[in-house]
């Protein structure tokens, strides 16, 4: 399968600074839609700005679709197109010129270019907005422009740095159906963010990392498997009147006499929960998980390292 990131042994030492990177190997297959994830100051930014060439790495590979960044840079940044976290556009230019003129970077014709933004403006619901300065777009509407910016060169590979913050449930709804629409047309698409559950949604592949370390690489499915026990949320129909007794292996706690939390191991199906439940009296009106699958994950892995460390 053709790869369209390889990273190999990657390190990057700031002057008089922290190595920010310490030997990452990865990969990301053509057509995937991955999930790098990461606390703040695990390493993302800085591995992202190698790939685009705003932080020059200090040692190691780097190869987009079998071009070499440090051989063939000008190829590399014709394949990406990258969504930054910041807006980082003129405010005083108008929607579309936004668009157009970042196709002359790449030496699209204007006709061409001015087609593409076209098309992409009235996917992400601005053509309305075209002529206006980007100034007075919503927020929500600056994060769609910077999209509809890095996707005009129709780069094989597009990196998101956190694309749906400050958005609110809407926006980012359309936004994903949007991107799982981009990936499904063949785009591999590298994602970052810190809502967990935007990465469990719309990721087949997931790589953490932190202070630089690569802790794990696998698909979503496998990482998920590890996962001991989980927390369900049982709205009742009727108020109980104290704790049901499910026994030692679904522990469990009543809150507010209508809610009751539940401790799930792994081998334990949730058939078999409803029917302690039942046995017990108590009807369910809903459930949800208390929290994220791989936020739990996450943050056990990220634990189990620092104390591996000694932290």
């Amino acid at each position: 399968m053709e790869k369209a990131l390889v990273i190999k042994d990657l390190r990057k030492k700031y002057a008089n600074g922290p190595e920010a990177l310490k030997g990452v190997n990865l990969e990301v297959g053509n057509g995937d839609f991955f999930a790098l994830l990461g606390p703040n100051g695990a390493g993302k930014s800085t591995l992202i700005g190698i790939l685009t060439g705003l932080v020059q790495k200090t040692s190691g590979q780097v190869s987009v679709y079998g071009y070499d960044l440090d051989k063939e840079v000008g190829k590399v940044k014709a394949s990406l197109g990258v969504v930054p976290q910041e807006f980082n556009f003129n405010f005083f230019e108008s929607v579309i010129n936004t668009v157009t003129f970042q196709a002359g970077y790449y030496g699209i014709p204007r006709h061409v270019a001015t087609e593409r933004a076209e098309k992409l403006l009235k996917s992400l619901a601005l053509w309305e907005k075209r002529d206006q300065p980007g100034r007075n777009l919503s927020g929500g509407m600056k994060r769609r422009l910077m999209l509809a910016r890095a996707l005009v060169n129709e780069p094989r590979l597009l990196i998101l740095d956190e694309p749906t913050a400050g958005l609110d449930i809407e926006l980012r709804r359309s936004l994903w159906d949007f991107l799982i629409e981009l990936n499904e047309s063949g785009t591999t698409i590298i994602l970052t963010t810190h809502y967990l559950e935007e990465a469990e949604q719309l990721c087949r592949n997931i790589a953490i990392i932190d202070e630089g370390t690569l802790l794990t690489s696998e698909p979503i499915d496998t990482f998920l498997r590890k996962l001991e026990s989980q927390v369900f949320v049982f709205d009742l129909t009727e108020p109980a009147s104290g704790t049901p007794d499910l026994g030692s292996e679904m522990p469990c706690e009543l809150v507010e006499n209508n809610r009751l939390e539940v401790r799930v191991h792994k081998g334990t199906t949730l058939n078999a929960v409803f029917e302690k439940l039942n046995t017990s009296g108590v009807v369910v009106e809903s459930m949800r998980n208390k929290s994220n699958r791989i936020e739990e994950l996450f943050i056990d892995l990220v634990k189990n390292k620092k104390g591996g460390n000694g932290a």
